[in-house]
């Protein structure tokens, strides 16, 4: 596990302290139906690895169809802080725009999931 690192929205609302499953190393980028929309990059951290230091009453919650996703966002700037995966309930995708000092266009090329064809989708 890596040192934590310090993730932001864009107003400051929301702060969380978080240590990443294997640095910047897991970077991805999702094309289901909403991450796509959403665009952003997001690295991975356990469940016990993220702490809200400040904003929790800020967090807005967004789910739908299976509802095992929880997406969350700062209520003032609406920037994408953090989600619980679907793909993996055991473990947050976090906004690789939002960890100080981190710019995604340096990381290129990133990796793409297939959120569109996610195995919760097929019916029985």
């Amino acid at each position: 596990m890596s040192e934590p690192v310090k993730v932001t929205c864009h107003c400051g609302a929301v702060e969380l302290r978080v240590r990443l499953s294997d640095g910047l190393s897991t970077a991805r980028r999702c094309d289901c139906s909403f991450c796509r929309r959403r665009g952003a990059v997001a690295v991975s951290a356990p469940l016990d690895g993220l702490e809200i230091v400040k904003g929790a009453e800020n967090l807005s919650l967004y789910q739908w169809g299976t509802g095992t996703a929880k997406h969350y966002f700062c209520k003032t700037c609406g920037i994408y802080t953090h989600h619980q995966r679907r793909s993996n309930p055991d473990e947050y995708g976090v906004n690789m725009g939002g960890i100080d000092g981190v710019n995604p266009a340096e990381h290129e090329p990133i990796k793409w999931s297939d959120g569109v064809n996610h195995p919760s989708d097929r019916g029985p």
